[in-house]
Protein backbone atom coordinates (compact mmCIF):
# COMPACT_ATOMS: atom_id res chain seq x y z
CA UNK A 1 0.00 0.00 0.00
CA UNK A 2 1.48 3.27 -1.19
CA UNK A 3 -0.35 6.07 -2.97
CA UNK A 4 -0.64 9.82 -3.57
CA UNK A 5 -3.40 12.00 -2.14
CA UNK A 6 -4.13 14.81 -4.61
CA UNK A 7 -6.95 17.19 -5.51
CA UNK A 8 -8.18 19.37 -8.36
CA UNK A 9 -7.20 22.52 -6.46
CA UNK A 10 -5.91 23.87 -3.17
CA UNK A 11 -8.46 24.05 -0.39
CA UNK A 12 -10.12 20.74 -1.22
CA UNK A 13 -9.31 19.16 2.14
CA UNK A 14 -6.22 17.11 1.20
CA UNK A 15 -4.37 17.81 4.43
CA UNK A 16 -7.19 16.93 6.82
CA UNK A 17 -7.96 13.74 4.92
CA UNK A 18 -4.26 12.81 4.71
CA UNK A 19 -3.84 13.33 8.46
CA UNK A 20 -6.93 11.28 9.20
CA UNK A 21 -5.68 8.48 6.96
CA UNK A 22 -2.20 8.51 8.50
CA UNK A 23 -3.50 8.34 12.06
CA UNK A 24 -6.21 5.77 11.26
CA UNK A 25 -3.84 3.47 9.34
CA UNK A 26 -1.09 3.86 11.95
CA UNK A 27 -3.49 2.33 14.46
CA UNK A 28 -3.36 -0.86 12.36
CA UNK A 29 0.17 -0.91 10.94
CA UNK A 30 3.24 1.30 10.47
CA UNK A 31 2.91 3.93 7.75
CA UNK A 32 5.12 6.76 6.47
CA UNK A 33 4.30 10.14 4.99
CA UNK A 34 5.78 12.49 2.41
CA UNK A 35 4.80 15.93 1.16
CA UNK A 36 5.06 17.15 -2.41
CA UNK A 37 7.05 20.33 -2.86
CA UNK A 38 8.66 22.93 -0.60
CA UNK A 39 6.40 22.75 2.45
CA UNK A 40 7.58 22.84 6.06
CA UNK A 41 4.32 22.94 8.00
CA UNK A 42 2.29 20.00 6.68
CA UNK A 43 5.19 17.56 7.33
CA UNK A 44 5.11 18.48 11.03
CA UNK A 45 1.48 17.35 11.17
CA UNK A 46 2.20 14.24 9.11
CA UNK A 47 4.96 13.16 11.48
CA UNK A 48 2.69 13.68 14.49
CA UNK A 49 -0.12 11.73 12.82
CA UNK A 50 1.86 8.61 11.96
CA UNK A 51 4.83 8.72 14.37
CA UNK A 52 7.44 8.69 11.60
CA UNK A 53 9.52 11.41 10.00
CA UNK A 54 7.91 13.00 6.94
CA UNK A 55 10.15 13.81 3.97
CA UNK A 56 9.71 16.38 1.21
CA UNK A 57 9.67 15.06 -2.35
CA UNK A 58 10.18 17.88 -4.84
CA UNK A 59 9.86 17.07 -8.53
CA UNK A 60 11.13 20.53 -9.52
CA UNK A 61 14.23 20.61 -7.34
CA UNK A 62 15.18 16.92 -7.14
CA UNK A 63 16.26 14.29 -9.64
CA UNK A 64 14.04 11.22 -10.11
CA UNK A 65 16.81 9.18 -8.48
CA UNK A 66 16.82 11.44 -5.41
CA UNK A 67 13.03 11.25 -5.15
CA UNK A 68 13.06 7.46 -5.45
CA UNK A 69 15.80 7.18 -2.80
CA UNK A 70 13.87 9.33 -0.33
CA UNK A 71 10.63 7.45 -0.98
CA UNK A 72 12.18 3.98 -0.75
CA UNK A 73 11.39 1.74 2.20
CA UNK A 74 9.58 -1.32 3.43
CA UNK A 75 6.88 0.70 5.19
CA UNK A 76 3.91 1.89 3.11
CA UNK A 77 4.03 5.53 2.05
CA UNK A 78 1.26 8.12 1.70
CA UNK A 79 2.27 11.25 -0.22
CA UNK A 80 0.20 14.41 0.15
CA UNK A 81 0.20 16.53 -2.98
CA UNK A 82 0.39 20.30 -3.26
CA UNK A 83 -2.05 22.62 -5.02
CA UNK A 84 -3.92 20.88 -7.86
CA UNK A 85 -2.70 17.54 -9.20
CA UNK A 86 -1.26 19.03 -12.40
CA UNK A 87 -0.19 22.42 -10.99
CA UNK A 88 3.56 23.08 -11.04
CA UNK A 89 6.03 25.84 -11.70
CA UNK A 90 5.97 27.97 -14.83
CA UNK A 91 6.43 27.78 -17.72
CA UNK A 92 5.53 24.08 -18.16
CA UNK A 93 4.16 22.94 -14.79
CA UNK A 94 7.28 21.05 -13.74
CA UNK A 95 7.20 19.92 -10.12
CA UNK A 96 3.50 19.08 -10.03
CA UNK A 97 2.20 16.29 -7.82
CA UNK A 98 1.47 14.37 -11.03
CA UNK A 99 5.23 14.30 -11.71
CA UNK A 100 5.81 12.49 -8.42
CA UNK A 101 3.10 9.94 -9.24
CA UNK A 102 4.74 9.26 -12.61
CA UNK A 103 8.29 9.08 -11.22
CA UNK A 104 7.34 6.62 -8.47
CA UNK A 105 4.67 4.74 -10.40
CA UNK A 106 2.13 5.29 -7.64
CA UNK A 107 -1.65 5.49 -7.96
CA UNK A 108 -3.45 8.73 -7.14
CA UNK A 109 -6.50 9.11 -4.91
CA UNK A 110 -8.27 12.32 -5.90
CA UNK A 111 -9.93 14.30 -3.10
CA UNK A 112 -12.88 16.25 -4.51
CA UNK A 113 -14.56 19.00 -2.54
CA UNK A 114 -18.13 18.13 -3.48
CA UNK A 115 -19.75 20.60 -1.14
CA UNK A 116 -21.18 22.76 -3.91
CA UNK A 117 -21.81 20.25 -6.68
CA UNK A 118 -23.85 17.22 -7.61
CA UNK A 119 -23.88 15.84 -11.17
CA UNK A 120 -20.95 18.04 -12.19
CA UNK A 121 -18.67 15.88 -10.06
CA UNK A 122 -18.58 13.33 -12.87
CA UNK A 123 -17.27 15.81 -15.44
CA UNK A 124 -14.59 16.95 -13.01
CA UNK A 125 -13.48 13.43 -12.11
CA UNK A 126 -13.52 12.21 -15.71
CA UNK A 127 -11.51 15.22 -16.82
CA UNK A 128 -8.75 14.46 -14.34
CA UNK A 129 -8.80 10.70 -15.04
CA UNK A 130 -8.45 11.24 -18.79
CA UNK A 131 -6.08 14.21 -18.78
CA UNK A 132 -2.81 12.25 -18.68
CA UNK A 133 -2.81 8.48 -19.24
CA UNK A 134 0.59 8.26 -17.53
CA UNK A 135 -1.06 9.21 -14.22
CA UNK A 136 -3.12 6.42 -12.68
CA UNK A 137 -6.05 7.92 -10.80
CA UNK A 138 -7.33 4.92 -8.87
CA UNK A 139 -10.44 6.60 -7.55
CA UNK A 140 -11.81 9.47 -5.52
CA UNK A 141 -12.64 10.48 -1.98
CA UNK A 142 -15.59 12.84 -1.83
CA UNK A 143 -15.19 15.60 0.76
CA UNK A 144 -17.63 18.04 2.37
CA UNK A 145 -20.63 15.84 1.60
CA UNK A 146 -23.76 17.52 2.95
CA UNK A 147 -26.13 14.62 3.59
CA UNK A 148 -27.00 11.04 2.73
CA UNK A 149 -29.12 12.33 -0.16
CA UNK A 150 -26.23 14.44 -1.42
CA UNK A 151 -23.91 11.42 -1.25
CA UNK A 152 -26.37 9.31 -3.23
CA UNK A 153 -26.54 11.96 -5.97
CA UNK A 154 -22.76 12.09 -6.19
CA UNK A 155 -22.43 8.32 -6.36
CA UNK A 156 -25.02 8.05 -9.13
CA UNK A 157 -23.25 10.74 -11.15
CA UNK A 158 -19.83 9.07 -10.80
CA UNK A 159 -21.10 5.73 -12.10
CA UNK A 160 -18.22 3.27 -12.45
CA UNK A 161 -15.57 5.61 -11.02
CA UNK A 162 -14.23 4.05 -7.85
CA UNK A 163 -15.25 5.89 -4.68
CA UNK A 164 -13.07 5.15 -1.67
CA UNK A 165 -15.18 7.21 0.69
CA UNK A 166 -17.57 10.08 1.25
CA UNK A 167 -16.50 12.37 4.07
CA UNK A 168 -19.19 14.60 5.60
CA UNK A 169 -18.79 18.31 6.13
CA UNK A 170 -16.98 18.95 9.44
CA UNK A 171 -16.26 22.66 10.02
CA UNK A 172 -14.83 21.85 13.45
CA UNK A 173 -11.88 20.13 11.78
CA UNK A 174 -10.84 23.22 9.80
CA UNK A 175 -7.29 24.16 10.74
CA UNK A 176 -6.21 27.67 11.79
CA UNK A 177 -3.78 29.40 9.45
CA UNK A 178 -1.53 32.43 9.14
CA UNK A 179 0.39 34.11 6.33
CA UNK A 180 2.66 31.16 5.44
CA UNK A 181 0.02 28.46 5.82
CA UNK A 182 -1.27 26.45 8.78
CA UNK A 183 -0.34 27.23 12.35
CA UNK A 184 2.54 24.90 13.22
CA UNK A 185 1.88 21.54 14.85
CA UNK A 186 4.04 22.43 17.88
CA UNK A 187 1.79 25.42 18.55
CA UNK A 188 -1.40 23.37 18.89
CA UNK A 189 -2.06 22.06 22.41
CA UNK A 190 -5.05 20.16 21.03
CA UNK A 191 -3.02 18.39 18.35
CA UNK A 192 -3.54 14.81 19.54
CA UNK A 193 -7.26 15.32 20.02
CA UNK A 194 -7.50 16.88 16.57
CA UNK A 195 -5.62 14.02 14.90
CA UNK A 196 -7.73 11.41 16.69
CA UNK A 197 -10.93 13.19 15.66
CA UNK A 198 -9.76 13.30 12.03
CA UNK A 199 -8.82 9.60 12.20
CA UNK A 200 -12.18 8.63 13.67
CA UNK A 201 -13.98 10.52 10.91
CA UNK A 202 -11.90 8.90 8.15
CA UNK A 203 -12.12 5.41 9.66
CA UNK A 204 -15.90 5.69 9.66
CA UNK A 205 -16.32 7.08 6.14
CA UNK A 206 -13.41 5.80 4.00
CA UNK A 207 -12.74 2.21 2.91
CA UNK A 208 -9.30 1.78 4.46
CA UNK A 209 -9.15 -1.84 3.38
CA UNK A 210 -9.47 -0.86 -0.27
CA UNK A 211 -6.74 1.77 0.07
CA UNK A 212 -4.45 -0.76 1.73
CA UNK A 213 -4.66 -2.92 -1.39
CA UNK A 214 -3.71 -0.18 -3.85
CA UNK A 215 -0.03 -0.95 -4.29
CA UNK A 216 2.67 -3.33 -3.07
CA UNK A 217 3.98 -2.17 0.29
CA UNK A 218 7.63 -1.83 -0.67
CA UNK A 219 9.15 0.91 -2.80
CA UNK A 220 12.51 -0.40 -4.07
CA UNK A 221 15.67 0.98 -2.50
CA UNK A 222 17.60 3.48 -4.57
CA UNK A 223 20.77 5.49 -4.15
CA UNK A 224 21.26 9.11 -5.11
CA UNK A 225 23.68 11.96 -4.60
CA UNK A 226 23.41 13.61 -1.21
CA UNK A 227 24.16 17.09 0.06
CA UNK A 228 27.69 17.36 1.45
CA UNK A 229 27.76 18.77 5.01
CA UNK A 230 29.15 22.31 5.17
CA UNK A 231 31.29 21.40 8.21
CA UNK A 232 32.09 18.53 10.57
CA UNK A 233 30.41 20.05 13.65
CA UNK A 234 27.05 21.71 12.95
CA UNK A 235 24.79 23.54 15.43
CA UNK A 236 21.16 23.95 14.33
CA UNK A 237 18.55 26.29 15.82
CA UNK A 238 15.33 24.39 16.46
CA UNK A 239 12.15 25.68 18.11
CA UNK A 240 8.85 27.35 17.17
CA UNK A 241 10.69 30.34 15.65
CA UNK A 242 13.19 28.25 13.66
CA UNK A 243 11.29 25.17 12.47
CA UNK A 244 11.52 25.34 8.68
CA UNK A 245 14.28 22.83 8.02
CA UNK A 246 14.26 20.04 5.42
CA UNK A 247 14.64 16.59 7.03
CA UNK A 248 16.51 15.20 4.01
CA UNK A 249 19.18 17.90 4.33
CA UNK A 250 19.77 17.19 8.01
CA UNK A 251 19.76 13.44 7.31
CA UNK A 252 22.33 13.92 4.55
CA UNK A 253 24.66 15.76 6.90
CA UNK A 254 24.23 13.15 9.62
CA UNK A 255 24.69 10.21 7.26
CA UNK A 256 27.88 11.78 5.92
CA UNK A 257 29.34 11.74 9.43
CA UNK A 258 28.74 15.31 10.58
CA UNK A 259 28.14 15.89 14.29
CA UNK A 260 24.82 17.65 14.81
CA UNK A 261 23.69 19.57 17.88
CA UNK A 262 20.50 21.55 18.41
CA UNK A 263 19.62 24.61 20.48
CA UNK A 264 16.63 26.87 21.12
CA UNK A 265 17.04 30.62 20.59
CA UNK A 266 13.58 31.16 22.11
CA UNK A 267 14.82 29.51 25.31
CA UNK A 268 17.84 31.88 25.21
CA UNK A 269 20.22 28.98 24.71
CA UNK A 270 23.60 29.91 23.23
CA UNK A 271 24.71 28.37 19.99
CA UNK A 272 26.87 25.32 20.89
CA UNK A 273 30.52 25.28 19.93
CA UNK A 274 30.57 24.29 16.25
CA UNK A 275 32.19 24.93 12.90
CA UNK A 276 28.87 25.87 11.30
CA UNK A 277 25.78 27.46 12.89
CA UNK A 278 22.55 27.11 10.94
CA UNK A 279 19.50 29.31 11.58
CA UNK A 280 16.59 27.87 9.54
CA UNK A 281 13.49 29.79 8.61
CA UNK A 282 10.34 29.97 10.67
CA UNK A 283 8.33 32.69 12.39
CA UNK A 284 10.87 34.93 14.17
CA UNK A 285 8.62 37.93 13.50
CA UNK A 286 6.04 36.47 15.92
CA UNK A 287 8.71 36.27 18.64
CA UNK A 288 10.82 39.30 17.71
CA UNK A 289 10.57 41.00 21.10
CA UNK A 290 11.53 37.84 22.93
CA UNK A 291 14.45 37.13 20.59
CA UNK A 292 15.70 40.71 20.90
CA UNK A 293 15.85 40.28 24.69
CA UNK A 294 17.68 36.93 24.56
CA UNK A 295 21.23 38.22 24.95
CA UNK A 296 22.72 34.81 25.67
CA UNK A 297 21.60 33.63 22.24
CA UNK A 298 22.46 36.82 20.34
CA UNK A 299 25.84 37.25 22.01
CA UNK A 300 26.78 33.66 21.19
CA UNK A 301 26.34 34.54 17.51
CA UNK A 302 28.23 37.81 17.82
CA UNK A 303 31.15 36.16 19.56
CA UNK A 304 31.33 33.04 17.41
CA UNK A 305 34.12 32.46 14.95
CA UNK A 306 32.12 29.75 13.18
CA UNK A 307 30.50 30.04 9.80
CA UNK A 308 26.94 31.27 10.46
CA UNK A 309 24.24 30.79 7.84
CA UNK A 310 20.60 31.86 7.98
CA UNK A 311 17.65 31.10 5.70
CA UNK A 312 14.60 33.36 5.46
CA UNK A 313 13.63 33.94 9.12
CA UNK A 314 17.14 32.97 10.21
CA UNK A 315 18.53 35.47 7.71
CA UNK A 316 16.35 38.22 9.20
CA UNK A 317 17.61 37.47 12.71
CA UNK A 318 21.20 37.87 11.50
CA UNK A 319 20.33 41.40 10.38
CA UNK A 320 20.12 44.60 12.35
CA UNK A 321 16.37 44.92 12.97
CA UNK A 322 13.02 43.24 12.38
CA UNK A 323 9.95 45.47 12.35
CA UNK A 324 6.88 43.52 13.37
CA UNK A 325 3.34 43.81 12.00
CA UNK A 326 2.52 46.51 14.58
CA UNK A 327 5.39 48.68 13.37
CA UNK A 328 7.67 48.08 16.36
CA UNK A 329 11.35 47.64 15.57
CA UNK A 330 13.37 44.95 17.37
CA UNK A 331 17.16 44.77 17.46
CA UNK A 332 18.61 41.52 16.16
CA UNK A 333 22.17 40.12 15.96
CA UNK A 334 23.47 42.92 13.72
CA UNK A 335 25.86 40.67 11.83
CA UNK A 336 24.52 41.60 8.39
CA UNK A 337 23.58 45.04 7.03
CA UNK A 338 19.92 44.04 6.80
CA UNK A 339 16.67 45.59 8.02
CA UNK A 340 13.38 43.79 7.38
CA UNK A 341 9.75 44.64 8.07
CA UNK A 342 6.31 43.06 8.33
CA UNK A 343 4.60 46.43 8.77
CA UNK A 344 4.12 46.52 5.00
CA UNK A 345 3.91 43.03 3.56
CA UNK A 346 4.63 41.77 0.05
CA UNK A 347 4.49 38.17 -1.14
CA UNK A 348 7.71 36.74 -2.57
CA UNK A 349 7.10 33.24 -3.92
CA UNK A 350 8.72 30.83 -6.33
CA UNK A 351 11.46 28.36 -7.12
CA UNK A 352 15.00 29.68 -7.44
CA UNK A 353 18.21 28.43 -9.00
CA UNK A 354 21.07 29.76 -6.89
CA UNK A 355 24.82 30.12 -7.34
CA UNK A 356 27.24 31.10 -4.55
CA UNK A 357 30.95 31.66 -5.05
CA UNK A 358 31.69 32.42 -1.40
CA UNK A 359 30.40 31.48 2.05
CA UNK A 360 29.64 27.97 3.31
CA UNK A 361 27.00 27.28 0.63
CA UNK A 362 29.30 27.52 -2.37
CA UNK A 363 28.00 25.90 -5.54
CA UNK A 364 24.73 25.64 -7.43
CA UNK A 365 21.48 24.94 -5.62
CA UNK A 366 17.80 24.48 -6.27
CA UNK A 367 15.82 26.51 -3.77
CA UNK A 368 12.52 28.17 -3.01
CA UNK A 369 11.44 31.56 -1.73
CA UNK A 370 8.20 32.13 0.21
CA UNK A 371 7.85 35.08 2.55
CA UNK A 372 5.94 38.32 3.13
CA UNK A 373 8.75 40.33 4.69
CA UNK A 374 9.94 43.46 2.92
CA UNK A 375 13.57 44.52 2.88
CA UNK A 376 14.07 48.06 4.16
CA UNK A 377 17.85 47.92 3.79
CA UNK A 378 20.35 45.37 2.50
CA UNK A 379 23.89 46.70 2.47
CA UNK A 380 26.84 44.48 1.60
CA UNK A 381 27.98 41.76 -0.77
CA UNK A 382 25.19 39.54 -2.17
CA UNK A 383 25.41 35.83 -1.41
CA UNK A 384 23.61 34.26 -4.39
CA UNK A 385 23.16 34.97 -8.06
CA UNK A 386 19.64 33.80 -8.79
CA UNK A 387 17.15 32.91 -11.51
CA UNK A 388 13.47 32.06 -11.24
CA UNK A 389 11.79 28.87 -12.47
CA UNK A 390 11.55 30.27 -16.00
CA UNK A 391 15.27 31.06 -16.12
CA UNK A 392 14.85 34.81 -15.75
CA UNK A 393 17.71 36.48 -13.92
CA UNK A 394 16.74 38.00 -10.57
CA UNK A 395 18.39 40.61 -8.43
CA UNK A 396 21.22 38.88 -6.51
CA UNK A 397 19.92 37.48 -3.23
CA UNK A 398 21.12 37.60 0.35
CA UNK A 399 24.27 38.95 1.96
CA UNK A 400 27.66 37.69 3.05
CA UNK A 401 29.86 39.44 5.59
CA UNK A 402 32.97 37.52 6.59
CA UNK A 403 31.87 34.35 8.35
CA UNK A 404 28.16 35.31 8.30
CA UNK A 405 25.80 34.79 5.36
CA UNK A 406 22.19 34.15 4.47
CA UNK A 407 19.29 34.88 2.18
CA UNK A 408 15.53 34.61 1.92
CA UNK A 409 15.89 31.45 -0.19
CA UNK A 410 15.50 27.98 1.30
CA UNK A 411 18.02 25.59 -0.24
CA UNK A 412 16.35 22.29 -1.24
CA UNK A 413 19.01 20.28 -3.05
CA UNK A 414 21.98 20.50 -5.35
CA UNK A 415 20.87 22.16 -8.58
CA UNK A 416 19.92 19.86 -11.43
CA UNK A 417 21.67 22.22 -13.81
CA UNK A 418 24.24 24.74 -12.50
CA UNK A 419 23.23 28.34 -12.95
CA UNK A 420 25.19 30.08 -15.70
CA UNK A 421 26.20 33.57 -14.60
Amino acid sequence: MSFVIAAPASGSGKTTITLGLLRAISRMRPVRAAKSGPDYIDPQFHAAACGARCVNLDAWAMTPERIAALAAGETPLIIEGAMGLFDGAPPDGKGATADLARILGLPVVLVIDAGRMAGSVAALAQGFINHDPRVNIAGVILNNVGSARHEAMLRRALGDIRIFGAVPRRPDLAQPSRHLGLVQAVERPDLEAYLDAAADLIAGTVDLGALLQLHPARLPARTANRCTPPAQNIAIARDAAFAFCYPHMIADWHNAGANLSFFSPLANEPAPAADFIYLPGGYPELHAGRLAANMCFLDSLRQSGAQIYGECGGYMVLGQTITDADGQSHTMAGLLGLETSFASRKLHLGYRTLQATQGPMRGSWAGHEFHYATTRKARGTPLFDAKDAEGTALTPMGLVNGNVSGSFAHVIDAALRPLQV
